[in-house]
């Protein structure tokens, strides 16, 4: 499973009345203090409570949901007697890409391990973390398309202002152009209020985000509202979008014509 082994040893062949446990387990029960070569009492006084020697601290794992907090763990060793018990099968790189394929062979061989053996369900851990994280990918698909949706219509927008604001200024930039300013004047023209529009809304997004902070956990798993990756990507994306609306403005205001507009006038 991966989990990493932080102090002490692992199981050897035949021991029963040991016990790896994690690091929650060794703040809640042992106050931070090593454990390793201690004994503990699991459910102390009751029918089916054991000592176990502690003979390694592993690292925390959440037990059965993602987003379920970190429980104290103790991992004893499958020698011990019990109804029901859950079998962890890793599988080769070559076979990833569909790993059930392997599943009518998990099945004969754990059925050759005894009598009673016998498999009930049996599913691929993808599949498990996809059960526990519909709501979560579900809410991300809805907010890249709305997402998707909300840039479209700003670029538009931003389109619109940008064309009308170059029609209604096509007198002073013919002034600028017939009085020699040159093309690149121009266009920092208009992309300087392009910008000024791009960062006005961008930061008042990130500020109605930091506001929200607590609403937003709830609907990010693993991604922290102040995560400067998430901050950074839409920021990318919107200068992006605004850079794009604003080429037909740029191409518009550098096409005007001195002569005839200032004519017209």
């Amino acid at each position: 499973m991966k989990i990493p082994l932080i102090t002490g040893r692992d199981f050897r062949p035949d021991e029963a009345q040991v016990a790896l446990v994690n690091q929650e387990f060794v703040r809640e029960y042992f106050q931070g203090d090593d454990p390793v070569g201690k004994w503990f009492e699991a459910q102390p006084g009751g029918q089916w409570g054991r000592r176990f020697l502690v003979t390694a601290v592993v690292g925390d794992t959440r037990y059965r949901k993602v987003r379920d907090p970190i429980l104290p763990i103790a991992y004893v060793p499958f020698l011990l007697p019990s109804h029901q018990e859950r079998l962890i099968v890793r599988i080769s790189s070559n076979i990833a890409a569909n790993p059930m394929a392997v599943a009518p062979l998990l099945r004969q061989e754990v059925s050759r391990g005894g009598p009673g053996f016998s498999v009930t369900r049996m599913r691929t851990q993808q599949a498990m973390l996809d059960a526990q994280t519909v709501r979560e990918r579900l809410l991300a698909t809805l907010a890249l398309f709305f997402a998707g949706v909300a840039l479209l219509l700003a670029a538009v927008g931003l389109y619109g202002v940008l064309d009308d604001s170059v029609f209604q200024r096509r007198r002073e930039i013919a002034i600028r152009m017939a009085i020699g300013a040159q093309g690149r004047t121009i266009i920092r023209l208009v992309i300087t209020r392009t910008f000024f529009f791009m960062f006005t809304g961008a930061i008042a997004g990130v500020v109605l985000s930091l506001i929200s902070i607590h609403y937003v956990k709830t609907l990010l798993y693993e991604v922290s509202p102040t995560d400067w990756g998430m901050i950074t990507l839409p920021f990318v994306m919107i200068v992006a979008a605004g850079l794009f609306a604003a080429v037909p403005a740029v191409v518009r205001a550098v096409q005007v014509d001195p002569v005839n507009v200032l004519r017209a006038e």
